[in-house]
């Protein structure tokens, strides 16, 4: 008699928290086109290795439930209110078995009064996993150069996440962006500014700190990329201006003064220079190495008159010679996108070549060289075999779209975009097919779909690598209270 009653309790229970979370019936509405769901993770192409694409439904609805199916396998989500989170498990083992496919999806959201509606469409599972971690700067966007900076490191395949350096650990200071080499995390560096400051070398988890500066360079080193062999480093000098803007849609405009490229050798400590990088007459910046280790590339634009004719600063993309056996500089510089005879924005920054060599990823703008505050803004993709460049045009938005960064098979890319407000930039993902195809992007996942409408911080400058970094920020503390590692 016990046990029955006790069964009686426990059906009893079962059946009331059933009829807590409301289930659509036979009759939703079949709508056309997609939810209004953010973020915006309908019909986009995913890697089967990344966190679950939990969202919100925008609309005012007190029940959704999602359906996620390919084959017999599927994952249901019923819940009150707008919110949709995947269970972590359940959301890998799907990923895997739809892994070249496309997973089902289905979003039924009941209105108040109006019954139930129903959506459908599809998320594609590309064979090609992507990098699992992603570092990036959390900055605010204001008018100020900096504030409360941090680098964090988050894992793309869950929702772990944690700081490599915080402003508590630094005074204050400004950090400028974590670059691994060739995607690996027992080889990176970042820079920490001011006082004590300089290049942060992670070599196997053991930091240094680099003042790499000579007496005939116009700063310490700014933007730079590791060769493939991770022995030398191209880097620009820069002397950097910000100015407010008149224009409300171009909050800040930053622009060197003065800018030049140099080498800098790892193992014997020297600086490496030739006069077609440090022409007086030529903004030189954003370097970065080829992935053969054969040429550098980079931005460069004629010498204008600051700030009056910044409109007028346009940057061309270039390409020069490297010989990293005895780490020797070419003297023929060639002009891939020549900024002065071409019309509308093509001021080019930000070059990163594919690890495959095959594609050339740049941004373009009206003018300048800090695209960040440039609505205008939009990525571009060359193909280095046959020169055509791909204007993205599913990948832009109406918004800046800039700071880009590739995963190691060349398959994908990370870019901070300003889609959603123009204010806040996210880290979105896309996927490049082995033709040259990009897809749509999507956002960075976060375990409660409403983070990105709390975080008062962008995300600056994503990079992608292949595992764990082997430090934390305690680690950059000690090191930043260490002697430096001087160059000549």
């Amino acid at each position: 008699m016990k046990i029955t009653k006790r069964l009686l309790s426990l059906t009893a229970i079962v059946a009331l928290l059933l009829g807590c979370t409301p289930k659509p019936n036979q009759n939703a509405q079949e709508m056309e086109g997609t939810p209004n769901i953010y973020p915006d993770y309908t019909d986009v192409t995913i890697p089967v290795n990344v966190a679950p694409l939990n969202f919100l439904l925008r609309d005012e609805v007190d029940a959704v439930e999602c359906i996620a199916e390919y084959g017999d396998m599927s994952i249901r989500v019923n819940a009150k209110g707008n919110e949709i989170c995947f269970n972590e498990r359940k959301w890998k083992a799907l990923l895997q078995a739809a892994k070249g496919h496309d997973i089902q999806v289905t979003v039924s959201a009941r209105y108040d009064g109006e019954g139930w509606r129903q959506w459908h469409f599809a998320w594609h599972v590309a064979n090609d996993p992507i990098d699992p971690y992603l570092t990036y700067r959390l900055i605010e966007p204001d008018y100020e150069i900096f504030n409360h900076l941090e680098l964090h490191e988050r894992c793309v395949e869950n929702f772990d996440e944690r700081p490599i350096a915080s402003y508590k650990d630094v005074g204050n200071r400004c950090m400028n962006c974590h670059t691994y080499a060739n995607q690996d995390p027992n080889l990176s560096m970042m820079y920490i500014r001011g006082e004590n400051g300089g290049a942060i070398l992670n070599r196997q988890g053991t930091l240094s700190k680099l003042n790499i500066k000579a007496d005939d360079m116009v700063s310490g080193s700014v933007y730079f990329s590791f060769s493939p062999s991770g022995r030398y480093v191209v880097f620009s000098t820069n002397t950097i201006i910000p100015a407010f803007h008149s224009m409300p849609s171009k909050r800040l405009e930053v622009f060197d003064k003065e800018s030049d490229i140099y080498v800098a050798d790892l193992q014997t400590h020297a600086i490496i220079r030739s006069p077609l990088l440090a022409d007086s007459t030529v903004q030189e910046t954003f370097p970065t190495f080829s992935p053969d280790g054969k040429h550098i590339y980079y931005c460069a634009a004629r010498n204008v008159k600051l700030p009056q004719d910044i409109k007028q600063l346009q940057y061309s993309l270039c390409r020069l010679p490297f010989n990293e056996w005895d780490g020797t500089i070419g003297n023929t510089v060639d002009t891939l996108v020549n900024a002065h005879r071409l019309t509308g924005k093509w001021s080019v920054s930000h070059p990163k070549v594919s690890p495959d060599g095959r594609f050339l990823l740049f941004t373009v703008a009206d003018y300048g060289t800090f695209p960040i505050w440039h609505p205008e803004a939009d990525l571009r993709m060359m193909d280095l075999q046959t020169g055509t460049i791909d204007s993205l045009a599913i990948v832009n938005s109406h918004k800046s779209d800039t700071y880009h960064s590739w995963s190691s098979n060349s398959r994908w890319f990370v870019f901070a975009s300003k889609r959603d407000d123009g204010l806040y930039g996210k880290p979105y993902f896309c996927y490049v097919s082995q033709d040259g195809k990009a897809h749509k992007p999507f956002v960075l996942p976060q375990k409660h779909p409403t983070s990105y409408d709390d975080c008062l911080k962008s995300f600056n400058i994503p990079e992608l690598g292949k595992g764990p970094l082997p430090f934390n920020a305690h680690d950059l503390k000690k090191t930043m209270e260490s002697a430096y590692v001087n160059f000549h």
